[in-house]
């Protein structure tokens, strides 16, 4: 007989396998059901059930999951002392390596789960917010836009690219990086000198 200890390591392993294929299926396809999540995840669907009673509990892990790692990394670099272009750059080249498992969550935003997505993602929403308002205070960024519409702006296009790069492998983090501090309003030359040797 299992171990109680050995019983509990197996379930949250299972549980960690569901999220990560639930997070490459809902991106390919955000209306993927719970079977499909299943099959993938090579358990039964009573299975995915007992650990998400529903869909809105498997979307709600999965932001929570999305909201506890990014708001980490946004904290860290806002408390570095850097300048607010410099600490955009560390935050995208932080947060790049992960950026494919939640694009999900901008789709499904846009879905029957967006209030619900919206709310969650509120801390990560303000922690941009105020890093771009620290760069127009500091007249890094332009300030043509309230910093919380400018923000969601120059992140929504880190996830656009992150799409394109995923699909035809041509572009990466400088891309991401140089782009997103355009749209921000930093100076090309700026934007390019920041984003230094990255891929």
């Amino acid at each position: 007989m299992p171990t109680e200890s050995s019983r509990v390591r197996s379930m949250k392993e299972t549980r960690e396998r569901i999220l990560d294929v639930a997070l490459d299926l809902l991106g390919e396809n955000p209306d993927a059901g719970m079977g499909e999540i299943a099959s993938t995840a090579g358990v039964v669907r009573r299975t995915v059930y007992d650990h998400f009673p529903s869909r809105l509990d498997l979307v709600r892990t999965l932001t929570e999951r999305a909201v506890t790692e990014m708001t980490a990394v946004l904290t860290e670099v806002n408390a570095s002392g850097a300048e607010a272009d410099a600490a955009w750059v560390e935050f995208i080249a932080r947060l790049w390596p992960v950026v494919h498992r939640y694009r999900v969550l901008l789709a499904l935003r846009r879905g029957e789960y967006g209030e619900v997505i919206h709310a969650l993602l509120g801390p990560v929403d303000e922690l941009l917010a105020d890093l771009v308002k620290r760069g127009q205070d500091a007249e890094v960024f332009a300030q043509h836009l309230p910093a919380d519409i400018l923000s969601q702006i120059a992140y929504g296009v880190v996830f656009a690219i992150a799409d394109s790069d995923r699909s035809n492998g041509t572009l990466g983090p400088r891309a991401a990086t140089i782009t997103s501090l355009l749209m921000l309003g930093v100076p090309e030359t700026r934007a390019i000198a920041l984003a230094g040797d990255q891929p």
